[in-house]
């Protein structure tokens, strides 16, 4: 009996996203910079740490979080997910279960407020956690939570509130990993690369040409699906959902979403919603 392998929507083998941190001013230029190349991602935002009207930094601050105004129609209108970071961005393992809860489910009420929608992802404040924290992020309502774990690998996720990324955009095996990325067969199951960061470290370090770089040589594929974390997460839960018969002759997606796939013997299939198919 064959093998049967996801494929991300449109048929495609890989996957890429960001997820960038805090809601600093250096996200208009990244987004500036993702939208060129045509790539997509997350933003992580502490709503109770929006800078208030009018704030001037000080000379030199790189750390520059956005007012309100900057920020309410800077993520959504241009394709990027909003997510959590909790409330104020704290050490949330060192939290008492009530001011746990409520680091995450006010940030999260927050942020449908201002952007509209159902949030459901979060990027864990200084990437640690803990059992009770991650139970307490399933009660908000949240689905998948990204540590700062750089894996060096292109792995579909299994654990989604321990989601670890590839690597860090700072990390010196970058363009490596994504001529690695670029280069993999895709005869078997699917690849995601998972990018981290926050946006405030490309002016601190001077360093804006390593995601020009990257952004350039991986931005524009046929290939590869260029997804949000959220919309990779949702596909992903879709596709475990798919139905077979037990010789796998005949495939049944209950989903809302167009599921694609292939098998070992090349043969592919594609099924609308409530649709039954076969490969071939």
């Amino acid at each position: 009996m064959a093998s049967v392998f996801m494929r991300f929507p449109g048929g495609k083998s890989k996957a890429l996203t960001l997820s960038y941190d805090d809601g600093v001013e250096q996200d208009i230029r990244l987004i500036r910079i993702m939208k060129e190349n045509g790539l997509k991602g997350t933003f992580n935002l502490n709503s109770g740490l929006i800078a208030p009207e009018g704030t001037v930094y000080p000379a030199g601050q790189v750390h520059r979080r956005m007012t309100l105004s900057q920020m309410q129609h800077l993520y959504i209108e241009n394709g990027m997910e909003v997510a959590c970071h909790a409330l104020t961005h704290p050490f949330l393992e060192q939290l008492p279960d009530g001011m746990l809860a409520y680091e995450l489910t006010e940030d999260r009420k927050n942020l449908e407020k201002i952007y509209g929608g159902i949030v459901r992802g979060m990027a864990y404040p200084f990437g640690t956690y803990s059992d009770r924290v991650i139970a307490a992020a399933k009660a908000a309502g949240i689905v998948y939570s990204r540590t700062v774990v750089s894996t060096h690998k292109f792995a579909i996720p299994q654990e989604w509130l321990k989601l670890d990324a590839t690597c860090h955009h700072n990390d010196p095996e970058l363009m490596d990993l994504a001529q690695q990325f670029v280069d993999l067969r895709e005869d078997r199951g699917s690849a995601l690369f998972y990018l981290w960061g926050h946006s405030y470290e490309f002016e601190g370090n001077d360093n804006w040409d390593v995601i020009e770089k990257f952004a350039g040589f991986i931005g524009g594929r046929d290939n590869i699906w260029y997804a949000t974390n959220i919309g990779i997460y949702d596909y992903v839960k879709a596709f475990e959902k798919l139905e077979s018969s037990v010789d796998g002759s005949c495939f049944h997606n209950p989903t809302a979403e167009t599921l694609y796939f292939v098998d070992s013997d090349g043969r592919s299939c594609v099924l609308k919603p409530g649709e039954y198919g076969k490969l071939v």
